[in-house]
């Protein structure tokens, strides 16, 4: 086993191109930009292709171009440059092509700062973008479950045929870990797209990808079939990892980097008692709405903690369906939480459920 030691930034590169990605196109933004400069370098070193576009807009339909070509292809920004980049990801869902986006999340709205936040959670688990679509978003908790999840992404893209999203933020970004990239498993590549915008040499008709269709009934037609395959992703799809379920009274529910300090909070309680378990989305979309609801069927308390003002506390309560109250504790505009003040909210609901 060897582990290199490397930005979190820089992982996400590393691996999208051991998952066979060779295209990039990007453009800098604070907190993600050594990922840009990353595949700046070695993208050429592998044969592959990276440039860095005039704007976000620009990077995202080179995105759609490439993809249409059926190559693995892939993008990043934050926050803002995110947004920007939702026409075309909506674009890239009707034309049911495959991409992987990286957000590295910010401080909000407008501008904001460039510390971490997890503000973007509407955003990325709504569609964000104009229609009636969907997409897969993961949101890794440490940088060797970045490579995992990266080749995990540009396999859930190929399947299904969908724009990924990889949500990150700027403390994931920008901390350094050891990675084990030998570790990871690589993922099958799907080699035949006869979908994709490649030439026919003369042999066949002509092939058009697009998301336009002006005749009404084949456009609801495009959106059936794009709702069944988002029943599929649903059902096979969903990721979440818990831990202290045999014995808790009640649970902690975080995802990404506010999962792991949680996760040590949770620690520092039970060493005092208290019989708290971690609950960690780890598929923003689709949400693992039917886990929590079995943990809600025995928990007398669900707290969800999150780098914002409250966003996937709403998908909580969703889950739980009023079988348990559910409080938030958050921090936001780029302010991290610390173990020490989450665990002392742990150690304050606890006693609120103790009198219950």
């Amino acid at each position: 086993m060897v582990k290199v030691l490397m930005k979190g930034n820089e992982v996400i590169g590393e691996a999208a191109i051991q998952a066979g990605c060779y295209y990039f196109f990007g453009y800098p933004i604070t907190p993600q930009s050594e990922l840009v400069a990353y595949m700046a370098k070695r993208l050429p070193e592998e044969g592959g292709v990276f440039l860095q576009a005039e704007s976000e807009v620009s990077a995202i339909n080179m995105v759609y171009g490439a993809a249409s070509a059926g190559v693995r292809v892939m993008t990043s920004s934050s926050s803002p440059g995110f947004s920007l980049k939702q026409e075309g990801i909506s674009y890239l869902a009707g034309a049911e092509l495959p991409a992987v986006i990286v957000n590295v999340g910010r401080g909000g709205p407008g501008l904001g700062n460039i510390q971490p936040a997890q503000s973007d959670y509407f955003q990325v688990t709504r569609g964000g973008g104009h229609g009636d679509y969907y997409t897969p978003v993961l949101a890794p908790a440490s940088l060797q479950e970045i490579a995992e999840l990266t080749q995990q992404a540009f396999r859930i893209a190929d399947e299904y045929r969908t724009p990924v999203i990889i949500l990150g933020d700027g403390m994931l970004g920008q901390m350094m870990e050891p990675v084990d990239f030998e570790s990871v498993e690589q993922e099958v590549m799907i080699h035949n797209k006869d979908w994709a915008v490649t030439g026919t040499a003369g042999d066949g008709p002509p092939k058009t990808i697009t998301s336009l269709d002006l005749n009404d009934v084949l456009l609801e037609e495009r959106n059936h079939r794009l709702q069944n395959k988002y029943k599929a992703i649903r059902e096979r799809e969903t990721r979440v990892t818990y831990q202290y379920a045999e014995d808790a009274d009640w649970f902690v529910v975080a995802y990404g980097t506010v999962g792991r300090i949680v996760q040590s909070a949770v620690e520092k309680a039970r060493e005092k008692g208290v019989n708290v378990g971690v609950i960690r989305p780890i598929s923003l979309w689709p949400f693992p709405y039917e886990t929590i609801s079995g943990f809600s069927e025995t928990s007398s308390h669900m707290l969800v903690v999150e780098m914002s003002a409250g966003q996937m506390i709403e998908d909580v309560r969703l889950a739980v369906e009023g079988k348990a109250p559910v409080s938030f504790y958050g921090r936001n505009g780029g302010v991290i939480p610390s173990v020490n003040e989450i665990f002392e909210e742990i150690i304050k609901v606890d006693a609120e459920v103790g009198v219950r």
